[in-house]
């Protein structure tokens, strides 16, 4: 799948190979010489300060160091030339294979080196100053190697025949950014202009920041053909002259940068990549850009451009990636956009686009992207527009305006890895037809297309690569489909099973294998919860099977799934009491299993789920007291336990520990006593229901200080995410919600909870 981030890691490549043409050419490695005897006992030492987990330098060993993995040696001399760490492991095992520990000093006896790559590892520490000393050195790369203090040593200006530095600290795959907690910073960088044959520079993730003079440094080096500042925190200068005219490839993107295009940027008439995405540019796109004949890439997207769709991109004969994405251009898309005879990659998602599809759209004969989603169009795609895109693998309709008609027996040129559609209303009602061919498809997503009916009978032979399916908001009916999820390694996909909102009937066999997000909910499913063998490849991280009507227990099963985040088994038919091994799932952010009949006292194994954020047991039968371990769950910000039997006065550490509370609901149980006066520490409660319950006595004055009840927080977030290792995405929202009583009528209240303020104490005697 040609995913934006593959993209750019492919134009990476291209550009850092005629980086290396002239560089690499100069030297020759062999392994057929003597080791010298120094080098090999240096090389020794550097492998004794290694933790090296998966024996990447197994080979490291016996007296012929030239033979070794990672080391080259001068054809004539035996020097050793070049040393090269990288992790030799793909993407996939991104967390999983790498050298660990302190760099050794002993590094800076290896005189002769011309090669340098400790890429992708996790060094400890600095970027060691004794780098610097290798006068020879021509290659450089740091990316991703961990090193994570201190300020880039100035000692590195020392390398005058340096053509290549990778000091990256921020890695890309399958859409996300990797960047790490802690990076070196950048609190000088005149350094840089004594690297005067340097021709590729990489300083992405490296903290510049404004009071940095990055320019003028940079503009020294005319022999420079690729900089990446992505993510450094810079602005451009207004110059208007540069001397870098060389330049193939520059990435300014995530900087917020907010200015319009700047004029200097005319002076690179051979650039053949431009990323400006991730800032605040506006205004018009300046007329210069469509004199770059070179230009391959252009990503513009996630800016402020505010002007009709330019027309002058379409002069770009060479351009084979456009983005211009989440940005505010308008009007219709240029007529003659077809020109674009190399295009790959069409992104044009959500912009303010009127009007049709131009039919020049069906010469693109090379297009493999097209992603038309969030706009305002017009009209019909046919098969006319598809006839010659062959290549075709990735497709968003999503919320595009347009209207689909192909022919029941129309069989489409491509093999879509990506087919995205959501709410284009004209799809249904029947399944579309031509889907039946598309045995590649990884992503499908027809959710809220008015589509009925049963899943035709070839439906399963389209799943052997699902990674991502979406079918929630429809009219579909009959039996759930086995889903089984084809991925080695589903850590590193969001891997979604999507049907809710349907009306699926009949019992749920088992739980699908390799799915993180499994949502069923708000379906005719009945019979029990599935049991999980211990065999089957379990990653569940969401388990949403609300609003159906499945019975029996809450199985131990699910105790044995301990990858869970999300539980909602609300507002089925469950009965019994609640497993003690609940407690087992530690990772749990969110539970919710209101409206059912679960009986019983509530294990005390709940204060173990440290990590919860909400907790619904709304309109159950549990009785008993609170158990005192809840008091651990100091994460707490919902906490809905409302119409049941519970006794016992109310807990005060609920206003002592769980002091991250929003929304407390307590009402219609058995509760005594008096309002603790502990809960005037609840600062952040906005929402709290004891009515209803035998309490006595007064409202404690200091409510009046509950700055919750007060203020506007209305930005705070009420969805669920989950932060794994370096990388902040989310798995799945979790939609919060309160059901609330006014004037005799239950509201419930989701995405407007963060406005509602509320305090119900009815019945206080």
């Amino acid at each position: 799948m040609l995913s934006n981030s593959n993209m750019k890691t492919t134009f990476l490549f291209i550009f850092t190979f005629l980086s290396l043409q002239r560089f690499g050419s100069s030297i020759n490695f062999t392994s057929n010489v003597t080791c010298i005897v120094t080098e090999r006992q240096s090389l020794l030492a550097i492998k004794r300060t290694i933790t090296d987990k998966h024996n990447l330098l197994s080979t490291w060993s016996g007296v012929e160091c030239c033979e070794w993995h990672g080391v080259g040696c001068d054809s004539r001399k035996g020097q050793v030339v070049k040393l090269d760490l990288r992790r030799p492991v793909p993407w996939e095992d991104f967390n999983k294979k790498w050298l660990e520990g302190e760099l050794s000093p002993s590094l800076q006896n290896l005189k002769h080196l011309r090669y340098l790559d400790l890429s992708m590892n996790n060094f400890y520490g600095k970027i060691p100053e004794f780098l610097g000393s290798f006068e020879h050195l021509e290659y450089l790369n740091l990316s991703g190697s961990g090193f994570s203090e201190g300020v880039v040593p100035h000692h590195l200006g020392n390398l005058s025949r340096l053509q290549v530095l990778d000091l990256r600290s921020f890695l890309t795959f399958n859409d996300r950014y990797y960047v790490p907690f802690f990076a070196p910073i950048v609190d000088d960088l005149r350094w840089v202009s004594s690297l005067s044959s340097l021709m590729y520079l990489d300083l992405s993730g490296i903290d510049i920041s404004n009071h940095t003079d990055w320019f003028h440094p940079v503009n020294m080096l005319p022999s420079l053909l690729t900089l990446n500042l992505a993510w450094t925190g810079i602005n451009v200068p207004s110059t208007q002259f540069v001397n870098f005219t060389s330049l193939n490839s520059l990435d300014l993107s995530m900087n917020f940068i907010n200015s319009t295009i700047p004029l200097w940027l005319s002076n690179l008439t051979s650039l053949m990549h431009l990323d400006l995405s991730i800032n605040s540019f506006h205004g018009n796109i300046p007329g210069f850009i469509g004199t770059f004949n070179s230009l391959a890439s252009i990503d513009l997207s996630y800016n402020s451009f505010d002007t009709s769709m330019p027309d002058l991109l379409c002069n770009l004969s060479s351009l084979v990636h456009l983005d211009l994405s989440y940005n505010i251009f308008s009007g219709p898309v240029p007529s003659n956009l077809g020109l674009l005879l190399r295009l790959e990659y069409l992104n044009l998602r959500y912009n303010h686009l009127t009007g049709p599809i131009p039919a020049s759209l069906g010469l693109f004969s090379k297009l493999k992207k097209l992603d038309l989603s969030g706009n305002s169009l017009v009209g019909v795609l046919s098969e006319t527009h598809f006839t010659n895109l062959k290549n075709l693998i990735h497709l968003d309709l999503s919320l595009s305006g347009l209207a689909l008609n192909f022919s029941s027996r129309w069989i489409p040129p491509f093999l879509l890895q990506k087919f995205i559609a959501s709410s284009c209303s004209n799809i249904g009602p029947y399944f579309p037809n031509w889907l039946h061919t598309q045995t590649h498809l990884q992503w499908l997503d027809l959710s809220n297309t008015s589509i009925r009916g049963t899943l035709p009978e070839w439906f399963e032979s389209i799943l052997s690569h699902i990674l991502y399916l979406d079918l929630s908001n429809n009219q579909i009916g009959g039996k759930m489909p086995l889903f089984h999820f084809n991925t080695k390694d589903p850590i590193f996909y969001d891997t979604s099973l999507k049907m809710n909102s349907n009306k699926f009937e009949g019992p749920l066999t088992a739980f699908p294998s390799n799915v993180k997000l499994l949502d069923l909910s708000d379906n005719l499913l009945s019979g029990e919860v599935p049991q999980t063998d211990g065999t089957m490849n379990l990653t569940l991280e969401t388990v949403n099977l609300s609003k159906n009507r499945f019975t029996g227990n809450i199985l131990e099963d699910l105790c044995k799934v301990p990858s869970i985040l999300v539980l909602d088994l609300s507002q089925n038919n469950l009965f019994g009491v609640l497993p003690e091994c609940l407690g087992n799932l530690s990772s749990l952010l969110a539970m919710d299993l209101s409206n059912n009949t679960l009986t019983g006292l509530l294990p005390s194994s709940l204060g173990s789920l440290t990590e919860l954020t909400t907790l619904h047991l709304h309109n159950n039968r549990f009785e008993g007291n609170l158990p005192l371990s809840l008091q651990n769950l100091m994460s707490l910000v919902t906490m809905d336990i409302g119409y049941n039997f519970l006794v016992g006065e109310i807990p005060f550490w609920i206003g002592e520990n769980l002091s991250r509370i929003r929304i407390l609901n307590l009402q219609s149980n058995k509760f005594t006593g008096k309002i603790p006066l502990h809960f005037c520490q609840l600062n952040a409660l906005q929402y709290l229901n004891l009515a209803q319950n035998n309490i006595i006595g007064t409202i404690p004055p200091c409510f009046a200080n509950l700055s919750g009840m007060i203020t506007n927080e209305g930005n705070i977030r009420y969805n669920i995410h989950y932060y794994k290792g370096t990388t902040a995405y989310r798995i799945y929202n979790y939609e919060e919600n309160i059901v609330a009583s006014m004037k005799g009528i239950q509201l419930v209240y989701t995405k407007t909870i963060k406005f509602y303020k509320s305090l119900d104490i009815v019945g206080l005697g």
